[in-house]
C-alpha cells in the first residue's frame, strides 16, 4: 500500500518510528514523501496518490485504452488551472478551465493500478480538438482505433460534452467526417 508522509504519522506516531520501520525494511520510501509497504511501486499509483485531482489524457490516455501501441514518453495529465504542478522529464500537463476537466471522469485500472482518466468519449473530442499537435500517423493511427469501437462509444453524452466547448460545430463536424 501506498502512504503520505501524513499518513504514516498516523499510523507510526512520530517520525522517529517511521524512521525504524524504514531501517527494518517494514516500509520503503519511493519517491518524495511518498512511502510504501512493498520495493516496488508503479509509477502509476505514486501519480495518482501525489495528484489526487490529476486526469491521465491525451498520449497516456489512448495509449491505456488500446487505441494506439505507441508507449508515450510522459504521463500526461490534465489539471484544473487553479491547480499548480510542474511539468518535468516524466510528465506533462495539460491546464484546463474547471468546467472541462471534471467533464468525462472516470478510473481504470491498468498497470496494476487504479488511474483518473478521461473516458474515450471526452478523449475523441480532445484528439480531435487537438489533432494539430499530433504527428499526422499517430492521429491517423488514433483514428482508425476509435472507428473500430463506434459502436462502443454513447453519441448522447458526446454530445453533452461538446455544450461545452467554444468551437463545438466544428468538433462535432470533423468528429463525423472522420470516425463516423
Amino acid at each position: 500500500m501506498l502512504y503520505s508522509f501524513s499518513e504514516l504519522l498516523e499510523k507510526y506516531g512520530n517520525r522517529y518510528q517511521i524512521e525504524k520501520a524504514l531501517s527494518g525494511k517494514e516500509i520503503f520510501k519511493v519517491a518524495h514523501g511518498f512511502y510504501s509497504d512493498s520495493e516496488d511501486v508503479n509509477d502509476l499509483e505514486i501519480i495518482t496518490k501525489k495528484y489526487p485531482q490529476a486526469v491521465f489524457t491525451l498520449n497516456s490516455a489512448y495509449y491505456f485504452y488500446h487505441l494506439t501501441d505507441v508507449i508515450p514518453k510522459k504521463n500526461y495529465l490534465a489539471v484544473d488551472t487553479n491547480q499548480k504542478i510542474k511539468s518535468n522529464g516524466s510528465l506533462e500537463i495539460n491546464y484546463m478551465i474547471k468546467e472541462l476537466h471534471e467533464l468525462g471522469i472516470t478510473t481504470l485500472k491498468t498497470h496494476n493500478a487504479i488511474i483518473n482518466i478521461y473516458d474515450k468519449e471526452k478523449m475523441l473530442i480532445e484528439l480531435i480538438r487537438n489533432k494539430n499537435g499530433f504527428a499526422f500517423d499517430y492521429y491517423k493511427e488514433v483514428v482508425n482505433n476509435y472507428r473500430e469501437i463506434v459502436n462502443e462509444l454513447d453519441i448522447q453524452k458526446m454530445e453533452y460534452y461538446l455544450k461545452f466547448y467554444k468551437n463545438r460545430d466544428n468538433l462535432l463536424t470533423t468528429i463525423r467526417n472522420e470516425v463516423f
